[in-house]
């Protein structure tokens, strides 16, 4: 088994610079495979997502085996990039906040997430607002409430449908959030693994159904799994870890499986799970991959760039990107549309995090920052 010269993993590492793991240089590979599931996203959304029949929701007006008749029927399993997506969060997450406390866990959240989000909720409703053609664009009461990111539990639309795994991923931050206001250390990793996996087995079993909310049994598998794997990276794979993960892929092969046969029913074709099950067998193979230190060797400084674009993209390119292709469909031939309009979403979510998320995180990084120092200078304020 692979081993790595690590410290005691009973004990409390010594925080990492921002964003690598133990003094190692930024895995490069984990950009790349941002960029790869972002792109899948795309695919999916672009070339094997249009509605069934009788339906006129999306980019084409009429079912996407119609269009691309071949490609659809790949791209129709692309959205496993999310479930990709999820198991980087985890393995990034538990990185990430490695050696912080809640407050800067939040604030850390905070300047990534919502610099570009609230841009992207603009920006959608701007052209949604202009051409209404894949669907008009929400309220000014729930475009508010898209701000602030927790428009799902007031049960409030969202501005685009693509927003629906933040909530997913806030709830998780949620979670881990207890194991950072601890102290973030291998032995408290491990047990917040075990208790998740547990709370997702008995509410699908129907014993807690009150903690389906937070347990997510249908998502927690990825980010568990991805736990584990910075674990496996930061100190040493040991048959616990793999354990660990391997629980979560079969549990992630029957999410999969599941999802892919009610997707066909919405289609209004068939949808086998053997595609959807190879896809993300293949997502926790290249993770595991990563954690074991076989992609150190990944290097190239446009992978870290297209890392960084891939959150702006991930969030602009749906409800947009169809409106582009519903204005040009009549006059641009299905491939090169997409193909152009793939690009053209690369390069305003590059705009987007150069012109906005940068400049934007920075100011808001440091009015938090101030904010916190000063409630950390007030804890005994009493009312006069």
């Amino acid at each position: 088994m692979f081993t790595k010269s690590t410290p005691n993993p009973a004990r409390i590492a010594p925080v990492p610079p921002a964003g690598r793991s133990a003094g190692r240089p930024r895995l490069v590979a984990l950009d790349g495979l941002r960029l790869i599931a972002a792109l899948l996203v795309v695919f999916h959304h672009y070339v094997g997502f249009a509605g069934g029949p009788g339906r006129d929701e999306s980019a084409w007006t009429k079912p996407a085996w119609v269009v691309f008749p071949k490609a659809e029927n790949v791209a129709s399993y692309g959205w496993v990039g999310v479930e990709l997506f999820f198991i980087i969060s985890g393995f990034v997450i538990c990185m990430s906040s490695w050696g912080r406390g809640p407050g800067a866990f939040f604030k850390s959240r905070v300047v990534r997430l919502y610099p570009a989000y609230w841009f992207a909720v603009l920006a959608t409703t701007a052209v949604l607002t202009v051409w209404p053609m894949v669907r008009k664009p929400l309220g000014l009461r729930d475009t508010l409430l898209n701000l602030t990111m927790f428009q799902s539990p007031f049960g409030a639309e969202s501005v685009d449908a693509v927003y629906w795994t933040l909530w997913v991923e806030m709830r998780f931050y949620l979670l881990f959030a207890l194991v950072v206001w601890k102290g973030v250390t291998y032995r408290r990793v491990v047990l917040f693994c075990c208790l998740w996996t547990i709370a997702s087995i008995l509410v699908m079993d129907g014993r807690l159904p009150s903690a389906e909310y937070f347990a997510m049994p249908e998502y927690s598998s990825y980010f568990i799994a991805g736990m584990a794997m910075y674990l496996m990276y930061r100190f040493r794979p040991t048959a616990l870890l793999w354990g660990i993960v391997g629980i979560s892929w079969l549990f992630s092969v029957h999410a999969v499986s599941q999802y892919s046969v009610g997707l066909g029913r919405w289609l209004g074709r068939p949808m086998y799970a053997a595609p959807a099950v190879l896809l993300v067998t293949l997502a926790y193979l290249v993770m595991a991959a990563l954690a074991l230190g076989w992609l150190d060797w990944v290097r190239g400084r446009w992978l870290t760039v297209a890392g960084a674009v891939t959150y702006p993209l991930y969030l602009l390119h749906e409800h947009i990107g169809w409106t582009g292709i519903r204005l040009l469909r009549d006059r641009v031939p299905a491939w090169p549309l997409v193909i152009g309009m793939t690009l053209g979403m690369v390069a305003a979510a590059w705009l987007v995090h150069r012109l906005v998320e940068r400049p934007v995180a920075r100011m808001l990084s440091t009015r938090l920052a101030a904010g916190m120092a000063d409630l950390r200078e007030r804890p005994m304020d009493r009312a006069a």
